[in-house]
C-alpha cells in the first residue's frame, strides 16, 4: 500500500472512530420506529445478515460475511466485532447494527411494521447492502417501493465515495460471478447526499466474499476484488452516518 493511500486510510479510520464515539445509546419507543437511532455499541462496528421473510435463502453464501469481517480486521483499524450476527427486521437490536447485509436467490417480503422499522433505520443513519444472488431482484424492487415510494432506486455515480473510500473502483462495482452476460450495477437509495441503501445487481459480491474455491469458475483475483469492494462498503457505511 502506498504512503499516500496509508495516510488516506488512516484519516478515514480516525473519522470512522470519531463518528462511532459521537453516538450514545437511545432508548427506542415501543414500536422501535419513531425514536430509535442507529447507535454505537461496546463491541464496535457490527455486521449483521438479515433473516427476512418471503421464503428466500437469506442464509446463502455462508462463509461470506466471516471473510469480510476478517478482511476488515486485518486491513483497517476499524473496531469491527469479530462475530457475524443474524437479525430480523423486527429484532429489538436492529438499530445496534451499523451494516445490514441481505442476500439470497428467492423471494423477499416485508410486512408494514417491518417497512416502518427499516425506513426508520435508514433515515436515522443505518446502512443496508442488498446483494442479488440471482433471483432476488424482482421481489426486492417491490420492497424498495414499499420502503421509499418517493425515492427512486438509481445508479450510484462512479464518482461516489463508495468507489474510492479505501480502494479505487473507477468502473464501479466489480463483476464477480456470471449469470446472464449483463454488466454489474451498483444502485442505491439516497437520503439527502447520503447513500443509505446500496444494491449490487448482476455482481454477486457475496459469492466473491466466500472461501476461495467455493466457485471453481471464479478466480482468486475476483475474490480479492470482492473483498476490497466490501471493505469500501463498510467503511462508507460507518463514515457517512448522520451526526447527532
Amino acid at each position: 500500500m502506498s504512503a499516500i493511500r496509508t495516510v488516506t486510510l488512516t484519516a478515514t479510520v480516525f473519522a470512522a472512530v470519531a463518528v462511532l464515539a459521537a453516538y450514545s445509546p437511545v432508548v427506542a419507543a415501543a414500536t422501535g420506529a419513531s425514536s430509535a437511532a442507529v447507535v454505537a455499541h461496546p463491541s464496535g462496528v457490527m455486521l449483521a445478515r438479515v433473516h427476512y421473510n418471503g421464503g428466500g435463502d437469506w442464509y446463502a453464501n455462508p462463509s461470506s460475511l466471516k471473510n469480510l469481517i476478517r478482511a476488515l480486521r486485518e486491513r483497517t483499524s476499524l473496531p469491527v466485532d469479530r462475530e457475524e450476527h443474524t437479525v430480523t427486521f423486527r429484532d429489538p437490536a436492529l438499530f445496534d447494527y451499523q451494516f445490514l447485509h441481505v442476500t439470497g436467490h428467492g423471494t423477499m417480503t416485508m410486512e408494514p411494521d417491518e417497512v416502518a422499522r427499516v425506513r426508520a433505520y435508514l433515515l436515522r443513519g443505518g446502512f443496508m447492502h442488498v446483494d442479488d444472488n440471482y433471483g432476488l431482484d424482482s421481489s426486492f424492487r417491490i420492497v424498495v417501493r414499499q420502503l421509499f415510494p418517493d425515492r427512486p432506486l438509481v445508479d450510484v455515480p462512479l464518482t461516489h465515495p463508495i468507489y474510492r473510500v479505501v480502494y479505487p473502483f473507477p468502473r464501479g462495482v466489480p463483476k464477480i460471478h456470471e449469470h446472464d452476460a449483463k454488466p454489474a450495477r451498483g444502485l442505491g437509495i439516497f437520503i439527502g447526499d447520503r447513500l443509505a441503501l446500496y444494491y449490487t445487481y448482476q455482481s454477486d459480491l457475496g459469492n466473491g466474499w466466500e472461501d476461495v474455491g467455493t466457485y471453481p469458475t471464479d478466480p482468486p483475483e475476483l475474490h480479492e476484488q470482492a473483498l476490497r469492494m466490501g471493505v469500501n462498503l463498510v467503511m462508507y457505511a460507518v463514515t457517512s452516518r448522520l451526526q447527532p
